[in-house]
């Protein structure tokens, strides 16, 4: 069965993804590469759509941006 999503926001992280990103003075190009060296594969458009938030965040690839952008994983959930 398709996973529904109700209103326009597709993710809840991704206002805290750009802001983690950009206080390390990274591009979402840099952010994507980075996220490759652990295996977590994010393209730089698809960076863009998490940051959007008109793109899902699957579990591993919240682990990974927590990883790179070194924050906790419930950070990302501050200042929804």
């Amino acid at each position: 069965m398709a996973r529904i999503i109700d209103g326009q926001k597709m993710n809840i992280v991704g206002k805290q993804v750009r802001k983690f990103r950009t206080e390390q003075k990274l591009s979402q190009q840099q952010l994507s590469d980075k996220l490759e060296t652990i295996a977590v594969y994010i393209c730089r458009g698809s960076v863009c759509r998490i940051e959007e938030q008109t793109r899902t965040v699957s579990d591993i690839e919240l682990w990974g941006l927590s990883q790179i952008l070194r924050k906790p994983i419930e950070c990302f959930f501050e200042d929804m």
